[in-house]
């Protein structure tokens, strides 16, 4: 109701976003490579914390309003469902990200290893992955209440944080366990025995009811391939790499698996939205396996570190390139703007 009816709902979409991007660039400056709340009492400042609760809870905030405000300004299109979820894809890995700096690397006391965190972002992005994959099924998404728990508890963690200091990471609460055991304790707990059973629950009630906008088993698996490679090529490298590359640049290579998995993503859900069928193997897959190939075989060296940096930011750029493509495309072809409500002026 506070929102002035003259704002575009993308507005709000876009807010969130830029915050969740700012509160994530911020911890990286103090903590790029994931150790500096391994120490005591550690190396960010207590008002960063403080600011990253009040951007998460801002963030979610107005990604629950974006669409109520467009059907209260009689506004909704599918470019700002499209808007919505596309920038949803990307910034769930930054969420996680961002969480990292909290609990801290593993420094052989406390912590988690690089290699939990990589296994923490995959089952989060697989839990995305599966509502959209629902969604390309049964023309419906479900949004477990999960989403809105891990906001919650995000936002519990950063006050936590900056009100007790990062030592409250570093002790154990209960027979021994650390508050970042439950965590991931409760993550792969939700996601194995409640988000993907219902997953497969509603698509399987929605078989019944022969509601499915897909006849063919192909047809509905067929989203699944390119992020299932996707996850197998990343998890050769972070297991077969000569140079340990997730523990030499861990910030970087999990930047990157967000980054494409939510290219990929975002391509299923163009599909989901315009009832087509997604390619096969999506382009990512061929630049990354042949850098995976070279990485794991040696012939990169030294230079594997590099290599991972450049194709960081080529893939960063094609995903902007492509979602900035997509938008014009869309709101040209709808006539409107994607941040005004005014109506574009037929030529």
């Amino acid at each position: 109701q506070i929102v002035p009816l003259w704002i575009a709902p993308n507005v709000l979409t876009f807010s969130g976003f830029v915050m969740i991007l700012v509160n994530y660039f911020l911890i990286s400056s103090y903590d790029w490579d994931y150790t500096a709340s391994g120490t005591s009492p550690g190396l960010v400042p207590t008002w960063v914390w403080l600011f990253s609760a009040f951007t998460t809870f801002c963030a979610y905030a107005l990604d629950s309003i974006d669409g109520k405000h467009a059907r209260r300004t009689q506004s909704s299109t599918p470019l700002g469902e499209l808007f919505d979820h596309g920038l949803d894809s990307w910034a769930t890995s930054i969420f996680v990200l961002s969480f990292f700096s909290v609990c801290s690397r593993d420094n052989g006391k406390s912590g988690i290893s690089v290699y939990t965190m990589y296994i923490y972002l995959s089952i989060v992005l697989f839990n995305f992955m599966c509502s959209h994959w629902e969604k390309y099924n049964t023309g419906v998404l479900f949004l477990p209440w999960g989403y809105d728990i891990s906001q919650v508890v995000l936002i519990a963690a950063y006050l936590l944080t900056g009100s007790a200091g990062v030592e409250v990471w570093h002790k154990p609460v209960l027979f021994g366990f650390y508050i970042t055991d439950a965590l991931v304790i409760l993550l792969i707990g939700f996601s194995l025995f409640l988000s993907f059973p219902q997953t497969l629950y509603n698509i399987y009630r929605a078989h019944l009811k022969k509601t499915l906008k897909n006849d063919s088993l192909y047809e509905g698996l067929l989203p699944l391939v390119s992020p299932l490679l996707l996850f197998v090529l990343l998890t050769a490298w972070v297991a077969l790499s000569p140079v340990n590359i997730l523990a030499k640049q861990p910030r970087l290579f999990l930047w990157m698996v967000g980054v494409a998995f939510s290219n990929v993503i975002c391509k299923v859900i163009i599909c989901q939205m315009s009832s087509t069928q997604p390619e096969l193997f999506h382009w990512f897959l061929f630049p990354l396996a042949l850098v995976v190939y070279a990485a794991i075989s040696g012939l990169l060296g030294w230079m594997e570190e590099a290599v991972l940096s450049v194709f960081t930011v080529l893939v960063t750029a094609a995903h902007v390139h492509y979602g900035v493509c997509v938008g014009r495309q869309l709101s040209e072809h709808l006539n409107i703007y994607i941040f005004s409500l005014k109506k574009r002026v037929q030529e």
